[in-house]
């Protein structure tokens, strides 16, 4: 059992094998090269990619497009226009190979990129931009006074909850996807945008005796997703500002004599108030595991800015999110939502879920001195049609660490230590497995992340090149002099609503965490030895500074929605990582009782009811009180 080096990217160019190459980028990046894409459903090396960009303090958006050239780096007119904040040093951008020349040491960028990630190279995303921010675009009339913004799939403006006197409250629509039908917006280069008078036109054009065909609006508009009963977009639009909510959350509401108990019909702001809805890319809604979650959800920010006068107050809601991540705020999407928040001066809130995996194996921690070793049981399943990764996150300084992996049912590959990076192949053309080990990462601003990528366990493509299933053993191994606190987190690797991608979640394994369903099992407790911890299962987008995350509980019985993080932690007395964020800074309803789990809010169509579970439900009751006290 031996590793093979990494190949040289094609893309990039770079000879990853070099000693040192891997320092400071994205392992992501890395792995995508390693196996030339194919995890993104590529058939040929990309032309472009799409990546988020901070730079070093003191350089501005306008520096890096005056140091570069359109033909290999293209940023959105909208982090140029007025829409950007003054000091903003966060911005998506698609690139060609010629970029990485000019990020090495004496090039013209060196001095100016502090970091970039990888957003989800797939579809139009990997093709000819549009160009770049080289001059102004026509402004569009902007909102005033409060406006809600909301970041999501599925979005059915055309609902009646979503009305006002027969007229949609949503003043702009973004579809971020190639799909559909509207203009695309010039300073964002990409989608398709509606305007509320174009959906009203729609609406007039489908009203018989009365009543709106909201399918054939929909259809109207290529909005092929909105033929469903049930979105999860919809479900968070209408607790955020439909025209009913949680009884608890609006202190004195009279209670509507045909809704259950906790339930009140909603006489707020929010619930009249102007929307800007963005509809996520739909390659970004089928890939759970938020591959190109950053270069949507900052787009998606930056166009709601844009339709709002710099005067306006903003809530937005994203209720999205995925496992894996530093969680301690320094990914590069929670740095720039806390500099949006912060360089916004109040007028800007984002509130996100606090996640839904507290019972799903998915997160270990472990201290270690000198000589010990903690072996994680990582269970990856058959029939599983997507890779599957794994992330090590280790603090500044801790240069000992070494990663040992053990393939199912083959003899141990070779400990890798700092610095090292590897590909197995079985003896294949292709990478099965890659443990990518970089002294230092993109993706997290403290210590370094080794990467444990993992190849599906299925594919009806015969090219496809299949991992085995079953344990896949990570033996971690401290051999320098202290302690060091790691955390191991999976990454999310389920399925959308309404998807079938084939997807199947991997987790971890121990014979001492506590599965019995016994009334105390469903918390940690200090004195059990097991690594899987529940405590530190988070959202990996909600863990920054400014943001606000948000924790489920029940309208009665115990307080804590069970797949919920919650606070105090249960945990606390466990080390941790500087900086880790475990417990939710608020709570909201998310469950009716023990055995009515989620909550009901609008279907698609206009009457319907749907029941959805998770802190997805929380987050917009948060974003609505927040609103109606801007």
């Amino acid at each position: 059992m031996t590793w093979t080096p990494l190949p040289k990217g094609r893309f990039s160019g770079i000879k990853w094998s070099t000693p040192g190459a891997t320092t400071g980028f994205d392992p992501y990046l890395i792995w995508a090269e390693a196996d030339n894409f194919t995890g993104y459903g590529l058939k040929k090396t990309p032309k472009w990619l799409p990546v988020v960009i901070e730079l070093t303090n003191g350089t501005s958006i306008a520096n890096l497009l005056a140091a570069s050239s359109s033909a290999w780096l293209r940023v959105p007119l909208v982090y140029t226009s007025a829409a950007a904040p003054t000091g903003l040093r966060f911005c998506t951008a698609h690139i060609k190979p010629a970029f990485f020349k000019h990020i090495r040491p004496g090039g013209n960028l060196h001095a100016l990129v502090q970091r970039f990630e990888l957003g989800l190279p797939a579809g139009h995303h990997t093709e000819d931009p549009a160009p770049g921010a080289t001059n102004s675009t026509p402004t569009p009339p902007l909102l005033t006074g409060k406006v809600i913004g909301l970041i999501d799939g599925g979005l059915a403006f055309a609902n009646a909850n979503f009305l006002l006197n027969g007229k949609a409250r949503t003043r702009y629509f973004w579809r971020q996807d190639r799909k559909g039908v509207g203009h695309t917006p010039a300073d964002l280069g990409y989608g398709h945008e509606l305007t509320a008078a174009e959906i009203n036109q729609a609406m007039q054009h489908h009203t018989y005796n009365g009543l709106v065909d909201e399918s054939a609006v929909y259809v109207e508009f290529g909005l092929d997703d909105l033929q469903k009963s049930v979105s999860h977009g919809t479900h968070v639009m209408d607790l955020a500002c439909g025209p009913r909510t949680v009884l608890a959350q609006v202190a004195g509401a009279p209670p509507h004599p045909d809704a259950p108990p906790s339930w009140a019909l909603a006489d707020d702001d929010a619930s009249r108030s102007s929307c800007i809805a963005v509809q996520l890319d739909w390659d970004n809604i089928v890939d759970t595991s938020g591959g190109s979650m950053n270069v949507s959800v900052l787009d998606g920010l930056m166009y709601i800015l844009s339709r709002c006068s710099p005067a306006a107050k903003l809530a937005v809601n994203l209720s999205w999110g995925t496992l894996a991540g530093p969680h301690d705020g320094s990914s590069v999407l929670e740095a720039a939502m806390d500099q949006l928040i912060a360089l916004k001066a109040g007028k800007l809130q984002i509130v996100v879920p606090a996640g839904n995996s507290y019972q799903s194996r998915t997160h270990a921690n472990a201290t270690l001195s000198k000589g010990e070793h903690v072996t994680l049981n990582w269970q990856g399943q058959p029939d599983d049609s997507t890779q599957n990764f794994l992330e090590l996150w280790l603090p500044q300084g801790a240069h000992g660490i070494t990663v040992q992996i053990t393939p199912p049912g083959r003899a141990a590959l070779p400990p890798l230590a700092w610095g090292e990076s590897r590909v197995w192949t079985d003896g294949g053309a292709h990478p099965l497995c890659a443990l990518i080990y970089p002294q230092s990462v993109a993706t997290g601003a403290h210590g370094t992340c080794a990467l444990v990528a993992v190849a599906p366990s299925f594919s009806f493509e015969t090219s496809t090149a299949t991992a085995p299933s079953g344990v896949w053993e990570v033996k971690i191994t401290n051999t320098h002099a202290g302690s060091v606190t790691l955390d191991a987190y999976i990454e999310r690797d389920d399925v959308a609503i309404g998807q079938h991608t084939g997807a199947r979640q991997s987790y971890f394994e121990d014979a001492t965490y506590d599965t019995s369903g016994n009334p105390g099992s469903f918390v940690d407790h200090p004195d059990n030895p097991t690594p899987i911890r529940r405590s530190g299962n988070f959202n990996s987008t909600s863990t920054g500074q400014n943001t606000i995350s948000v924790g489920g509980t029940r309208i009665a019985g115990p307080h804590w929605a069970r797949y919920s993080p919650r606070k105090p932690d249960p945990d606390a007395p466990r080390p941790k990582r500087p900086g880790v964020v475990k417990v939710p800074d608020t709570e909201a309803f998310s469950d009716e009782n023990p055995a009515l789990l989620g909550l009901k809010a609008a279907g698609t169509r206009s009457g319907g009811v749907a029941r959805l579970v998770g802190t997805s439900d929380a987050a917009p009751q948060v974003t609505r009180k927040i609103f109606n006290a801007l």
